[in-house]
């Protein structure tokens, strides 16, 4: 059995490090086109920076405040727990910066050279020094060291060049500026040139004879250090990437006289000021470059200090350009239609008579936003409510009802302000909205708000008629390109009705609701699901069907894994598909023998939540935003819908089942935590391309 794992479970931020491990699998994937690869790295990279600045930060405050931790952490203490994280890290930085030497001169096969400062030729000279004078060298920022009282303040994951300049022995004795040079400086001068953010990473330069070329706005700074230090005289110079990563928990002020967006504001503000958690440095450096530096930071060598590569930030490979080589990227899909469902016609019209899954990016969220724009104009429309965690950059679902707000519909959204690394970008548009005659909602107190509904109220005969939409991801239009989701529109007043009443727990906490068709947390979704368990240990007691499919983005509840070893040892067969987090180990004689699970990691991000039950031939399916985490369970509010309509039942078992088949980009997850590829004798299946191909047939393509 790994290290990583006690005799029942595998630790979480361990279990965390082997998913972002299986997204590393796919930038050193030879069948992925080598820019994805890069993006691949870009995506392990921004994984790992938010890792450190939530997990690894709270076991760090864990570990300050004189506690093992072992409690919350099953088995390993908080200084262990952090030893074992950055050991983890080290190797897999490693493995990432040999994945980069190889896709770079695998680039070079398709003539694409990215180049540094050493390999800058003649004919590139007057571009670059061009590129730095009149677009780089107005947003530096640039800090001379050694005469500072107090060392700047390093942002969170902004990347900075540490420079050391070797000042020439002899300096000039007349002109203003040697005055100025004779008063501050000493055979040495340290320097920090921060990176702007506002600028492109990846500079295309002039192409030749059929070759491009990139230099990384790094190396372009490097290359033209002259000019930026030019009033002062050195030997010799050189300049290695710094990064600090910090604690990203918001803190909140007890000023009553402060609105909750303006609470959150300033939270955010202040999360700049984060402790340290992570020092990650070019393992180049030298030594009393480094000392100087971490003396002057405050930092010692029992913090997470990462010697990393040459380039940090590298999750700006995310945006890596693709130069015009198709072959190189992904070939993007075309998202389709949903039968039955014409974008030309009224959405509420057709959902009137049944329901409709979008299952995206295979179907296009344009059905998403045009059932807002249709709502919005509609004058049978009288109201909308929906909940909102995280918006696009630019948002028409947010314009959608703005403009139903000008036409006179109640509008009211419950607005997450605290969705984690989005606040800044959902505060914009609260107060937006606010502006514009939305009813804003803020949650309940303690509760985070991570359900996905929307419920209109339309008047027809007299009487109010509700439509709707239940999803397992958020409403925006960005991430609906990448993530699979499913959204559920319906007319079902059973759901509806207590869809509804989630959104007066909004607004009186105080009032628990009693719910006959939906799963709700933090009341009622971990009872229901404990006893959908028990129901299929007792069936598989009495010979009856039993079994458990799920397809989540975590599974670290440990009580809700305990059952599920109780229902393995009763025979019920269980199959997980798990993206990332699996705290359960399948396999285990006595334990869990009967539980199979693997992991999908490829071209989308698997996002939905699925749980299906096998109920003595009653299936149960449930679509649903809660992981089985304790925080899905117990501390936010959550939505698992049941699904009534036989042929969609049909469909999400059947997709299940579809990626359940992978044998090209599933990976098992077993005790070894070795992300061992799912290989066998059958027919290649690429489940997401299987996907697709799967709705291409429904709609007879």
């Amino acid at each position: 059995m790994s290290e990583d794992t006690t005799n029942q479970y595998i630790n979480r931020e361990l279990s965390w490090l082997q998913f972002n491990a299986r997204v590393l699998q796919e930038a050193a994937d030879d069948t992925v086109p080598l820019l994805e690869r890069l993006r691949f790295i870009g995506i392990f990279s921004n994984n790992l920076d938010e890792f450190f600045k939530v997990r690894y930060a709270t076991i760090k405050r864990i570990d300050l405040a004189g506690k093992d931790g072992k409690n919350v952490l099953k088995g390993t203490t908080a200084s262990d727990l952090l030893e074992r994280i950055t050991k983890i890290v080290i190797r897999q930085q490693t493995e990432s910066l040999k994945t980069i030497t190889t896709i770079k001169r695998k680039l070079e096969d398709h003539d694409i050279f990215i180049i540094d400062e050493n390999q800058v030729t003649p004919d590139q000279d007057a571009f670059i020094r061009n590129h730095f004078i009149t677009k780089v060298s107005p947003a530096l920022v640039t800090y001379i060291l050694n005469d500072l009282e107090k060392f700047p303040h390093l942002k969170d994951s902004v990347a900075y060049l540490a420079v050391k300049l070797v000042l020439k022995e002899k300096i000039p004795k007349e002109g203003r500026i040697s005055k100025i040079l004779q008063q501050t400086i000493k055979e040495k001068i340290y320097a920090l040139i921060e990176i702007p953010k506002n600028i492109e990473r990846f500079v295309v330069l002039p192409e030749k004879e059929g070759k491009k070329f990139i230099i990384i706005l790094d190396d372009l700074i490097r290359y033209c250090m002259h000019i930026n230090f030019s009033i002062f005289e050195y030997t010799n110079a050189s300049a290695h990437m710094i990064k600090i990563t910090r604690d990203a928990q918001l803190d909140f002020d007890n000023d009553l006289s402060k609105s909750f967006i303006q609470k959150i504001s300033s939270s955010v503000k202040s999360r700049r000021d984060g402790e340290p958690v992570r020092f990650v440095y070019d393992h180049t450096i030298e030594k009393d470059t480094l000392d100087f530096l971490m003396e002057k930071m405050g930092i010692d060598y029992t913090d997470s200090i990462i010697p990393g590569g040459r380039y940090h930030n590298r999750r700006d490979y995310m945006n890596f350009p693709d130069l015009g080589n198709t072959e190189l990227v992904y070939q993007p899909i075309k998202p389709l239609a949903i039968p039955g469902l014409s974008l030309q016609g009224s959405l509420l019209n057709k959902i009137a008579k049944k329901d409709f899954l979008q299952y995206t990016p295979y179907h296009t969220f344009s059905y998403t936003v045009k059932f807002l724009r249709e709502s919005a104009i509609d004058p049978k429309v009288k109201s909308i409510k929906i909940t909102i965690y995280r918006l696009a950059s630019i948002s028409h679902i947010a314009s959608s009802l703005i403009n139903a707000a000008k036409n006179g519909k109640n509008v009211i959204v419950q607005i997450e302000l605290q969705a984690r690394f989005d606040e800044t970008a959902n505060i914009r548009y609260a107060e937006q909205m606010q502006r514009e005659g939305v009813q804003l909602i803020f949650g309940v107190t303690g509760l985070k708000v991570h359900c996905k509904a929307c419920v209109i109220e339309r008047e027809e005969k007299g009487k109010l008629k509700r439509y709707g939409f239940i999803s397992t991801g958020n409403f925006n239009e960005s991430t609906a390109r990448i993530y699979t989701d499913y959204t559920l529109f319906t007319t079902n007043e059973a759901i509806l009705k207590e869809t509804n009443k989630v959104f007066k727990f909004f607004e009186i906490n105080y009032k628990i609701n009693r719910y006959k068709h939906l799963l709700i947390s933090p009341h009622y979704t971990r009872s229901s699901l404990l006893k959908f368990i028990d129901t299929e240990i007792q069936n598989s007691k009495e010979g009856k069907p039993s079994g458990i499919k799920l397809k989540l983005n975590s599974l670290s509840d440990y009580d809700m894994i305990d059952k599920l070893y109780e229902a393995s040892r009763a025979g019920v067969k269980i199959d997980l598909i798990i993206r990332g987090i699996c705290c359960l180990i399948p396999g285990i004689p006595g334990m869990s023998e009967n539980i199979n699970a693997i992991s999908v990691v490829d071209k989308f991000l698997e996002h939905p939540r699925l749980f299906i039950f096998k109920n003595a031939g009653d299936t149960k399916v449930y679509i649903s935003s809660a992981d089985w985490m304790t925080r899905n369970l117990d501390r936010r509010v959550e939505i698992s819908c049941p699904i009534y309509d036989e042929d969609i039942k049909i469909e999400l078992m059947e997709t299940f089942d579809i990626c359940w088949s992978d044998n090209v980009k599933a990976r098992r997850l077993s005790k070894d935590q070795d992300n061992a590829y799912i290989r066998n004798d059958k027919a290649k299946i690429r489940s997401q391309i299987a996907t697709y191909e799967y709705y291409l047939k429904k709609l007879g393509n």
